[in-house]
């Protein structure tokens, strides 16, 4: 049985269809995506190296983490908690083949070999887990995903011959060629914008192809699928490996930008962190993640000094977080996207009544 079945595009669930990714982002007739094109273009030009990589650049790294989630969870169907751990895997695996402060674990590999290597075993080892993740559904798959983000996290933690246990790996080497340093505020930042360009139009563009919109109808009805002879595990799993991949860019660049990584950046509070992103931003397009990514960034580098300045622990960041979840699930099951959306339409003049126009009786 084929991966991709030769049955007619009609015979697909109609939701599948209904819940395809609004094209508006990616049009070039959108004011919008220009708009949020040109201010990612001239950032540099009027923010300093702080706001450019701590605020920017980490959103947009943030946001392609969880776009892997939200590519499973809102096209599959299958909300995984270990997307953070892939990313997290990735990036133990540039430091174990690459050049690092640690000799006597790295290998030393140049980053054009270390980085490949990196990124395929992270992505085979979230096909792996997904592999797992398939054989079960709803709230059996968030357990299963949460219970492997967790024991990478206590075997990165207790594990010094291969990842140094809670110290963790130190003075990562980041890429310099074509006489620039890559790390360096500007140029890292338009890389970083680059790979998460690449992994949005990627995810829309795989969202409306036939894999995406097969996997849509297995959400919605996967013994409908099965029956009409798609291969129901193979695309979930299929869909794993691409999210996996996505994560793994994430966990690459997450590496470089801070020049380390250890069991903490792994911790299980910080896959649900990822989770929390998603759904904030708005789990079912693929513009959620990313403002999700940027509230995130922005509460958690601005909320402590505000705790702190108003007399409360700034361990409290967590609970403002909490309740500002609780917030935005309450008043959009959607997110903050769909909010926007539903005050579009509220503001939105209604068209007059033309009898015997379309759509109006």
């Amino acid at each position: 049985m084929s991966l991709i079945s030769s049955a007619p595009d009609h015979a697909l669930s109609p939701s599948a269809v209904s819940h395809r990714p609004a094209s508006a982002w990616l049009a070039f007739h959108n004011p919008a995506a220009w708009t949020v094109a040109l201010i990612l273009v001239i950032m540099p030009l009027v923010a300093n190296g702080f706001f450019l990589v701590e605020i920017f650049a980490t959103t947009l790294i943030l946001g392609i983490i969880a776009l892997s989630l939200m590519f499973l969870a809102g096209y599959g169907g299958m909300v995984s908690l270990m997307q953070l751990t892939i990313a997290g895997f990735a990036g133990y695996m540039c430091a174990v083949f690459g050049v690092t402060g640690n000799t006597n674990i790295s290998l030393g590999w140049p980053w054009w070999l270390a980085t490949p290597m990196a990124l395929a075993l992270a992505t085979a080892f979230g096909t792996l887990g997904g592999a797992l993740a398939v054989r079960t559904e709803g709230i059996y798959t968030i357990m299963i995903t949460l219970a492997i983000g967790a024991a990478f996290y206590y075997f990165t933690n207790q594990n010094w011959a291969i990842f140094n246990g809670h110290t963790g790996i130190n003075n990562i080497a980041t890429p310099h060629f074509w006489g620039v340093d890559w790390r360096a505020d500007v140029p890292f930042y338009y890389l970083v914008v680059t790979v998460a360009s690449l992994c949005y139009v990627a995810v829309v563009y795989l969202s409306r192809a036939p894999f995406g919109l097969a996997l849509q109808g297995v959400r919605d009805n996967p013994r409908r699928m099965a029956a009409l002879g798609f291969n129901v595990n193979a695309h979930r799993i299929a869909a794993y490996a691409f999210a996996s991949f996505i994560a793994a860019l994430g966990g690459v660049l997450q590496v470089w930008n801070y020049h380390q990584i250890s069991p903490g950046s792994v911790g299980v509070e910080r896959c649900i962190d990822i989770l929390i992103i998603a759904v904030v931003g708005g789990i079912s397009r693929p513009v959620g993640p990313f403002i999700g990514a940027l509230i995130f960034v922005v509460l958690r580098t601005f909320a402590l000094d505000f705790l702190v300045k108003v007399g409360l622990d700034g361990n409290r960041f967590r609970l403002l977080i909490g309740l500002g979840f609780l917030a935005v699930v309450f008043w959009s099951s959607d997110g903050i996207v769909a909010l926007w959306e539903r005050w579009r339409r509220h503001r939105r003049p209604h068209a007059p009544h033309v009898r015997g126009q379309p759509g109006h009786g």
